[in-house]
C-alpha cells in the first residue's frame, strides 16, 4: 500500500480548501492523488467520498482528506466502506485523536466551518500522530467486524 500517497476529493464547496491542502501535502513529500472535482460547478459530494473511499479499499492510497461544506455528508458517504474510518475534525486535538483512538485513515473537513490555518493544522496532526493500539485495537476492530 503505497503510504505516502494521500487521496485528496471534494464537493464543489471544498475546491478551494483542497488546492490548498493537496499543495501542504506535496510540500510535505507526500504523493497525492486528487480526485476531483476541479472546479467550483455543483456535484454531487457522495460520488467524491466514493470515488476517495474507493481509494483507500483499493490500496491506490495510503490516507485520504474528504471535504464539503460542513464535512458532515462526504463523512457519512466515505464510512459506508467497510475500509474507511472517516473523522470530521474541526481542530488539532480532534484530529490527533481521530488518530490516536479510532486509527482513522480518512480526515473529512468542512471548508465553510473552518479556517484554512485550521484546517492545515487538522492535516499535519493527522498526518504525523499514530494510531495507540492498546486497548483502542479491540475497539477498532469492532467497527470492522458486523457484530
Amino acid at each position: 500500500m503505497p503510504a505516502r500517497t494521500i487521496a485528496i476529493a471534494s464537493d464543489h464547496a471544498g475546491v478551494e480548501l483542497k488546492a490548498l491542502l493537496g499543495d501542504e501535502l506535496r510540500a510535505e513529500g507526500y504523493a497525492v492523488l486528487d480526485l476531483g472535482t476541479m472546479g467550483p460547478e455543483p456535484v454531487d459530494y457522495p460520488d467524491y467520498a466514493n470515488a476517495l473511499a474507493e481509494a483507500i479499499t483499493s490500496g491506490r492510497a495510503g490516507r485520504g482528506v474528504v471535504i464539503c461544506g460542513t464535512g458532515i455528508g462526504v463523512s457519512i458517504a466515505a464510512n459506508r466502506h467497510p475500509e474507511v474510518r472517516a473523522a470530521l475534525c474541526h481542530d488539532v486535538t480532534s484530529a490527533r485523536l481521530a488518530r490516536e483512538h479510532n486509527d482513522a485513515n480518512v480526515l473529512a473537513l468542512g471548508a465553510r466551518m473552518i479556517g484554512v490555518e485550521a484546517a492545515r493544522d487538522c492535516l499535519r496532526a493527522f498526518l504525523k500522530t499514530p494510531f495507540q493500539e492498546g486497548r483502542h485495537a479491540r475497539r477498532v476492530a469492532k467497527l470492522r467486524s458486523k457484530a
